[in-house]
């Protein structure tokens, strides 16, 4: 995800940062969604690269970052307090009906992990939340606190890709069956690491586990569906997609909905009739490239996906 600091020593380097503006511009008067606000790296570049006729709209769940967007006083410029899934309805109360770009920076940024408020990270010891909207839902600490030995296990196992899913859920279920729940991030590592007999050298034995669970607090997969459609529906003729994953979950994904959208789509029960045209085509899929990466390690994960709406795919549903 984005940019720079929540504190002097909570910062994040934006990653493919002008990449992925490149990508996204294609107008300089045009309306954009910056749908993973973050602290505001990719917003403020686009910013820089749009005529005074030009707008941004920004999204983020986390209110931190919505905080953090009070800093940029450019008219062209709006943040809103919602997560991208719902991009569909935050427009249309702007009275906003076709955009040039979307641009959706998954993951978590380093404000949010390098905070042991937040619980993202087993790096530092705090509450076992991480929720990217602290204002609702269900902690990791709460859903480890109700969830039955099945439940944390398939968590792990589907979210984490985790093949210790089974011996770590035993462990969870234990410790609270004997009175003592899991409620800090130090808590959940260290039984992690009691549970997960081998790991691949240089990692943390707890990285697949608070992976999974992050993504599944947050409902980051079901987020992601349903912020591609919803941002299939507004883009306008030559409008661009541009997304930023960091685990093949997430970009598995992507590239299916735009490999699925970008082909004519024939209906097997109606042989004869015509084929639903194709609605997006791939533009480019992106690394960050070494001198990234010496700066930014944590790019390394990062690939980037293109694709621009089509024109014949817009005539046809309109």
């Amino acid at each position: 995800m984005d940019a720079t600091a929540g504190r002097a020593d909570w910062q994040h380097t934006t990653v493919l940062l002008v990449e992925a503006v490149d990508a996204l511009l294609t107008d300089a008067d045009g309306i954009y969604v910056d749908g993973t606000f973050g602290r505001g790296g990719h917003s403020r570049r686009l910013l820089g690269a749009l005529s005074p006729a030009g707008r941004v709209i920004a999204l983020d769940r986390d209110p931190q970052a919505v905080a953090a967007a009070a800093a940029i006083t450019d008219r062209r410029f709006t943040i809103r307090h919602a997560r991208f899934a719902a991009l569909a309805s935050e427009l249309a109360a702007l009275g906003v009906t076709e955009l040039h770009g979307v641009l959706l920076d998954l993951g978590v940024s380093s404000p949010q992990i390098d905070d042991p408020a937040r619980g993202f990270s087993f790096r530092f010891d705090g509450p076992l939340d991480m929720r990217m909207d602290t204002t609702r839902g269900e902690s990791a600490a709460q859903f480890l606190a109700r969830a039955d030995e099945r439940q944390i296990a398939e968590v792990i196992r589907d979210y984490g890709e985790e093949r210790f899913a089974v011996q770590i859920a035993k462990a969870l279920v234990a410790r609270r069956e004997g009175g003592q729940a899991v409620r800090t991030t130090a808590e959940l590592s260290e039984i992690v690491a009691r549970a997960v007999k081998t790991r691949e050298p240089g990692q943390d034995p707890a990285t697949r586990t608070f992976q999974a669970l992050r993504i599944f607090v947050n409902a980051e997969l079901e987020e992601l569906e349903q912020g591609l459609n919803a941002a299939l529906e507004v883009l306008r003729p030559g409008g661009r997609l541009v997304v930023i994953s960091f685990h093949s979950l997430e970009d598995r994904i992507v590239k299916t909905f735009i490999a699925r959208h970008a082909k004519a789509a024939f209906d097997r029960r109606a042989p004869f009739a015509q084929p639903a045209p194709m609605r997006l085509r791939a533009l480019a899929r992106v690394k960050p490239g070494e001198t990234e990466l010496r700066a930014n390690p944590r790019a390394r994960s990062a690939i980037m996906r293109v694709a621009e709406r089509t024109e014949v795919a817009w005539a046809a549903a309109t």
